[in-house]
């Protein structure tokens, strides 16, 4: 697709260009970043005015004290707090962050692209372990933490894309992620759902994995390769390959890449159990089985 340099009007740029430092300039200090978020979606919202009232010890309506507390990532839960696994230092301030990404996103800048990208860009070299350059990440991804996600320079992650980083997840340089792509790097015991395996899962350099498909945990999308629309990718994508499917298979490589490619298989092989990651819980662990089931097999009563 060819595409066109656009840029804001001299004021507009001004002004977006001040605002994204500020918050960038903030979070990088020692300020609190629980305060910074709250002050930076209080302001994204329009809701200064009440928000001061509130912090005055003024009255303000029942309504308006929820949507204000709401603005606070102290005052909220995200699914993935519940992970027996998660790393509980780190997952604070991802927490924090990955709300104000959430609820940024909930507010009409976010359609205005040339502000949106830059901001999020600036949120997620906070936010992952590691994020490249240039990279342009779109409106409604969602991920599990944030901090186990490496980007490389120039990647292009579209709309409505979950990156799972329960696991691991490394997204090389020049990537590209198309819509509602789902990039997964935990499993589920067959038997028993509430077992849950790690992984470190990986698309490789010059990839693209496009329009609704799925990466299994684990698994690895090659260097330039491509892997099909709604496809399901259950094993490694070799380099320079185009895989589609369900369950995803080697169809062809890439015209003019065939000699640097290894010669196609029918069946990804499965690396899986390679790039497992292994984890431990306390003894001591009060755990939460929400679904209450008996799942000793009848062949092992």
């Amino acid at each position: 697709m060819t595409k066109v340099n656009v840029s804001l009007p001299a004021e507009a740029e001004a002004n977006v260009r001040a605002f994204i430092d500020e918050v960038d300039e903030r979070l990088a200090s020692d300020e609190d970043t629980c305060r910074v978020v709250t002050e930076t979606l209080v302001d994204l919202h329009g809701d200064r005015e009440a928000y001061d009232r509130w912090q005055a010890g003024e009255e303000i309506s029942p309504a308006e004290r929820v949507r204000l507390q709401g603005y606070d990532p102290c005052n909220a839960t995200l699914e993935s707090e519940y992970y027996a696994e998660k790393d509980d230092d780190r997952f604070q301030r991802s927490k924090y962050l990955q709300w104000l990404w959430r609820q940024f996103d909930a507010t009409p800048m976010a359609d205005n692209v040339a502000f949106a990208l830059r901001f999020r860009q600036m949120l997620a070299e906070h936010l992952f372990e590691e994020c490249g350059d240039d990279c342009r990440f779109f409106k409604g991804i969602t991920f599990t933490y944030g901090h186990n996600i490496s980007v490389g320079d120039n990647v292009v992650i579209h709309d409505d894309v979950h990156l799972d980083d329960r696991g691991k997840l490394t997204i090389g340089d020049r990537a590209s992620i198309s819509d509602d792509v789902h990039l997964y790097s935990h499993d589920h015991d067959t038997v028993d759902q509430t077992q849950v395996a790690n992984y470190h899962t990986i698309v490789g350099d010059d990839a693209r994995v496009t329009y609704d498909a799925m990466v299994r945990a684990g698994c690895r999308v090659g260097e330039n390769a491509i892997v099909g629309a709604r496809s399901v990718v259950q094993g490694d994508v070799p380099d320079h390959h185009i895989a589609a499917g369900i369950p995803a298979k080697s169809l062809k490589v890439k015209d003019g890449w065939e000699s640097a490619a290894d010669p196609v298989e029918d069946r990804l092989p499965n690396r899986q159990e390679e790039r497992r990651i292994d984890y431990d819980l306390p003894e001591d662990l009060d755990a939460f089985d929400e679904f209450q089931r008996d799942l000793t097999p009848p062949d092992r009563s």
